[in-house]
């Protein structure tokens, strides 16, 4: 398990995330302050069979749970990767009530242990707003076809 991971926003940054091996359940949840959709979730399997994808716009948390093992993550990053600028929400916030399966144990990294809930990140200022991010990446602000 990984997540819920963003980026400071400046400078942000947009990801396009795909499976070239394996599977897993990919959350993206919306962490931007102001959002229309603030703290909602959606997910997909993405599964190298299926050959599926996502896109993250900026200000938009991720995080993944491998379904099988060796499950390979690849990410195209509209910027260089920082890790003073990466960030973390708990996946295991009740108030954003992802969809982890029940029926497995995740394993979790000391920092995604330690991450704040999403209403702490809010009060402590680490989470980006949406003008903001619409600024750093104006396409991001998706629309119906």
């Amino acid at each position: 398990m990984r997540g819920v991971h963003f980026t400071r926003t400046p400078p942000g940054c947009a990801k396009y995330v795909y499976v070239p091996h394996g599977q897993a359940l990919d959350i993206v949840v919306d962490l931007r302050i102001g959002s229309p959709t603030f703290g909602r979730w959606d997910s997909v399997v993405l599964d190298a069979h299926e050959s599926t994808a996502v896109f993250l716009p900026v200000g938009v948390g991720h995080a993944f749970v491998a379904r099988a093992d060796h499950t390979i993550m690849c990410y195209l990053l509209s910027t260089a990767y920082d890790a003073d600028n990466e960030l973390a929400v708990s996946a295991f916030d009740p108030s954003l009530g992802l969809p982890i399966p029940v029926d497995v144990i995740p394993t979790v990294s000391v920092r995604d242990s330690a991450a704040p809930t999403l209403d702490r990140a809010r009060e402590s200022g680490l989470l980006p707003d949406y003008a903001t991010c619409l600024g750093l990446w104006p396409n991001t602000a998706m629309s119906s076809p």
